[in-house]
C-alpha cells in the first residue's frame, strides 16, 4: 500500500483530532454543531461565513481569557518558555509526529527560521511561485539569510518531481556551487484560494528530496482544516518533513502566533535564533492559551462544519437563483453566485438574519468561507435563510 493509500485510511487520535474520513451525507449535516463539540461560544447563533476561524472580537477573547484563568487554566511564560507556551508546543508536537515544538510570534518567522536552520546557513530553497513565504513574507530569507529562493509553478497550487530535478540540475552546473538544501512547500496554498499539494506529485518530491538529502519544510498554516477535509492526520501530511509550521490565528483563533515542530536537534536551541530575531516576547500566553482552548477536538468540529456546508451547497443550488463553484482541488472556500437584483441588499437581510456574508467580489460573486460557526445552524435553516433574503 503506497502512503496516498495510507493516508485515505489513517485516522488521527490524540486528542479527539479525527474521526474517520468526512463524508458529506453526515447526520450533523441538518443537525447543526454536536454538543459535544462545542466551542467556547456555544450561545452565539451567527454564521460567520468569511475567514478560517471564529472571527473572536476583542471583548470575546478578554472574556475567554479571564474564564481560562479563573478556571486555573493558564500557566505564565519566560520568554515565550515554560508554562501555558510549553503545555501547547508539546501538545503540537506529539499531534504532528514531531519530536519538538516552539512557539513563533509569527508564522513568517516560523517559515524562514525553518528554512534558515534546515539550510545550515548555505545554499538555495525551492518554493512554490505562489507560496506564502516568496510572495508576503518580504524577501526575509534571502535579505536576513542570505538564501536565495528558487520559485516554481507560477500560477499553480503544485510543482512536479520533473520541476525539481530542472531546477537542481541547471543549479549543479553553475560556475559557482550554490546547491539546493531545501525544499518548502504549502499546502493548502492561500493564494489559490485554499488549492492543496497535489497529493502523488508531493510522495514523488519528498521521497526525491530524502534520496537527495536535501531537506523538507512544510507550511502547514492550514493543516489542520486540510485534514479536516481529507480525512488524512496531520501527522501522516507531516511524516516526510523535517519541519512543519502551523498557524494559531487562523483557526485556533489566537490574536497572533505560530508553531514549529520537527527533530529536538533543530529546535531544541530555536529559543535562542528566535530571540535573535526580536520575537523572544517576555510573554505570549494570552495566544498559546486561547490556542490551546481550541485545538482538542479541532478537526473533528471543523469535518462537522464541511458536512454542514456541504449539505447547505446542495439544497441551495436546487434553486435557481443560486451558482456554487468549487475550487479545484479546494478546501473551506467556494464562490457563490447569486441572481439578485441588489447583491448589497441581499447581503445585509442575510447579516439581519444571522448570517455574516463576505463583500461582493470583482466579478459579483461571493467568496464563501467555511469555518467552525457553521455548527451553530442546521443547513436547511441557513438555505432557507439564503432563499428569504432574495
Amino acid at each position: 500500500m503506497n502512503s496516498i493509500d495510507r493516508r485515505r485510511f489513517l485516522q488521527a487520535g490524540a486528542l479527539g483530532l479525527g474521526a474517520g474520513v468526512f463524508q458529506p451525507g453526515a447526520a450533523v449535516a441538518q443537525g447543526g454543531a454536536r454538543l459535544a463539540r462545542a466551542t467556547a461560544e456555544p450561545t452565539s447563533t451567527r454564521v460567520r461565513m468569511t475567514g478560517d476561524g471564529l472571527g473572536l472580537t476583542a471583548g470575546d477573547q478578554a472574556r475567554l481569557l479571564t474564564r481560562l484563568a479563573d478556571e486555573g487554566r493558564i500557566d505564565r511564560d519566560s520568554y515565550s518558555n515554560g508554562g501555558t507556551v510549553q503545555q501547547l508546543e508539546e501538545q503540537v508536537a506529539a499531534l504532528l509526529g514531531k519530536e519538538r515544538a516552539v512557539f513563533m510570534p509569527t508564522g513568517t518567522l516560523a517559515n524562514h527560521l525553518a528554512v534558515r536552520a534546515l539550510a545550515g546557513g548555505t545554499g538555495r530553497a525551492i518554493v512554490q511561485a505562489e507560496s506564502h513565504l516568496f510572495n508576503d513574507s518580504g524577501d526575509c530569507v534571502q535579505t536576513l539569510s542570505a538564501i536565495t529562493l528558487m520559485p516554481l509553478a507560477p500560477g499553480k497550487a503544485t510543482f512536479t518531481l520533473d520541476e525539481v530535478q530542472e531546477v537542481i540540475s541547471r543549479t549543479a552546473s553553475g560556475r559557482v556551487a550554490r546547491p539546493v538544501s531545501v525544499i518548502s512547500i504549502e499546502t493548502p496554498v492561500r493564494r489559490r484560494y485554499g488549492e492543496t499539494f497535489d497529493d502523488a506529485e508531493l510522495d514523488r518530491v519528498t521521497a526525491f528530496a530524502r534520496r537527495e538529502g536535501i531537506r523538507l519544510h512544510l507550511d502547514g498554516a492550514r493543516l489542520f482544516l486540510q485534514s479536516a477535509y481529507s480525512g488524512t492526520a496531520v501527522a501522516e501530511y507531516a511524516r516526510p518533513f523535517d519541519t512543519v509550521y502551523v498557524s494559531l490565528y487562523k483557526y485556533f483563533n489566537a490574536v497572533s502566533g505560530a508553531i514549529l515542530a520537527g527533530p529536538r536537534a533543530l529546535l531544541d536551541d530555536m529559543y535562542h535564533t528566535r530571540r535573535m530575531f526580536g520575537a523572544g516576547l517576555p510573554g505570549a500566553w494570552p495566544f498559546a492559551a486561547v490556542a490551546l482552548h481550541y485545538l482538542p477536538g479541532f478537526v473533528a468540529r471543523f469535518r462537522d462544519a464541511v458536512a454542514v456546508s456541504e449539505a447547505f451547497i446542495g439544497q441551495l443550488t436546487r434553486h435557481d437563483a443560486f451558482t456554487v463553484e468549487r475550487m479545484l482541488g479546494g478546501t473551506n472556500l467556494f464562490r457563490l453566485e447569486v441572481a439578485a437584483p441588489d447583491l448589497v441588499a441581499f447581503r445585509a437581510r442575510l447579516r439581519d438574519d444571522g448570517v455574516d456574508l463576505g463583500g461582493v467580489s470583482g466579478d459579483g460573486r461571493f467568496l464563501v468561507g467555511v469555518n467552525e460557526t457553521w455548527n451553530r445552524v442546521p443547513a436547511d435553516v441557513l438555505a432557507d435563510r439564503f432563499v428569504a433574503a432574495l
